[in-house]
């Protein structure tokens, strides 16, 4: 008997997320368990083209575009999923996301929880966003058979704020692309950098979505400033993220900014660029103020960048002892620890050997592996049956 595991994409808000990497990753690492279980998923039809890279391997579900806005979305998921999941088959449903979990449904449901975010930074979303993560996401929770949690940070949100069992919480980290995240030549990577954004000279990064207060953007603006008005007058700053919820507040504060011809807004940087954006900076800059894993300075680790972080949330577990830790709310810390860093190579060289042994502790081959432990065991444990599809091959089907 074959296991057939449906995975729901709808949230991947066109790949631009910290939640798209996770999908992509993990499914690339998912295909090559393709002989030994079923893969059906669920896309947005624009999506499409995000997903070849399984076109031969996963059955892929197209959803309609009227779907794709946000409380549409949700509604997608309670109503018609749980009959698409029936008619497909499926024995296990994956959903990425704590927003889209599914209260119902014939096959054994397991959940991706990133973070608890509204529990922990006020103001981070609008009232009805915090006010659906705090009530009905976690009534949601408690109907799942399992939830992942990408940190053992999150894995004690979970417990506290939801009050599940531990036996019904498993701990898988995230992972890296070592293939694609890995140190390479800096002056090449300045060069490709330079000709790519108009960057020039050495610089701070900081990969994040523009958001606020959240991301905490706006204090590490007025510490450039004051890592500037103290000296550092070569040094750039460049933030590479789409704008999000609050991104106003963040161009209000470079626009303020007496050095603002030196802040950098270059807006979402697609996944063939970002190693080479690493390698380019001086150092990688992450103020964020909670973060359910974080992934950009471990991807910066890998590629051989220094990096300055917040210990909020599960940044501590993710960075250990290889970044330079920083308040975030303290604006005179981060200044400081900027202009300590920036001055200093040989702590930058010794955090770049550090980070690289850091970075690899964490591989998406590893997280795969776990994942599908968790789908075998909660399907085992459910007793659901399953009737083979006839066909063999990976087929697109519209679900209106």
């Amino acid at each position: 008997m074959c296991m057939r595991i449906g995975i729901s994409t709808l949230m991947i808000q066109r790949g631009k997320t910290g939640v798209a990497q996770y999908v992509f990753a993990l499914l690339r690492q998912l295909q090559e368990q393709c002989q030994e279980y079923q893969f059906t998923l669920f896309v947005l039809e624009e999506d499409l083209p995000l997903f070849s890279f399984t076109n031969t391997t996963m059955e892929r579900v197209v959803v309609s575009e009227k779907y794709r806005p946000p409380v549409k979305n949700i509604v997608w998921h309670q109503r018609h999923l749980p009959g698409l999941v029936q008619k497909h088959r499926v024995d296990v449903l994956h959903v990425p996301s704590y927003r889209r979990l599914v209260a119902r449904g014939t096959c054994v449901r397991v959940a991706t929880i990133h973070d608890l975010a509204p529990f922990r930074v006020a103001r981070k979303y609008d009232w009805k966003r915090m006010l659906y993560g705090r009530v009905v996401v976690r009534w949601l929770a408690r109907r799942q058979d399992r939830i992942i949690a990408v940190s053992n940070n999150t894995a004690k949100d979970i417990a506290t704020f939801f009050h599940l069992p531990e036996n019904r919480i498993h701990v898988i980290h995230n992972g890296i692309d070592h293939d694609r995240f890995s140190p390479g030549s800096p002056s090449r990577a300045k060069v490709q950098i330079a000709r790519r954004f108009g960057v020039k000279g050495p610089f701070f990064l900081y990969v994040a979505r523009l958001e606020h207060p959240g991301k905490n953007h706006v204090r590490l603006i007025e510490a450039f400033n004051r890592f500037r008005a103290g000296g550092g007058v070569e040094w750039q700053l460049v933030f590479g993220g789409s704008d999000w919820n609050g991104a106003e507040a963040i161009h209000a504060a470079i626009a303020s900014s007496p050095y603002r011809k030196d802040v950098h807004p270059i807006g979402f940087v697609p996944d063939s660029e970002l190693p080479d954006l690493y390698r380019a900076a001086d150092i990688l800059a992450y103020p964020s103020l909670y973060e359910g894993f974080g992934l950009p300075p471990l991807e910066a680790m890998a590629c051989g960048c220094p990096v300055i972080s917040s210990t909020r949330g599960s940044l501590g577990e993710v960075i250990g002892d290889a970044a330079v830790a920083v308040d975030p709310e303290d604006i005179g810390d981060l200044a400081n620890q900027l202009s300590r860093l920036a001055s200093d190579p040989s702590a930058q060289a010794r955090l770049r050997i550090a980070g690289i042994a850091q970075a690899a502790k964490f591989d998406w081959r590893l997280t795969a592996a776990e994942t599908v432990k968790v789908y075998e065991q909660a399907w085992r444990r459910s007793a659901v049956g399953f009737v083979k599809n006839p066909s063999n091959s990976p087929a697109e089907r519209v679900a209106t």
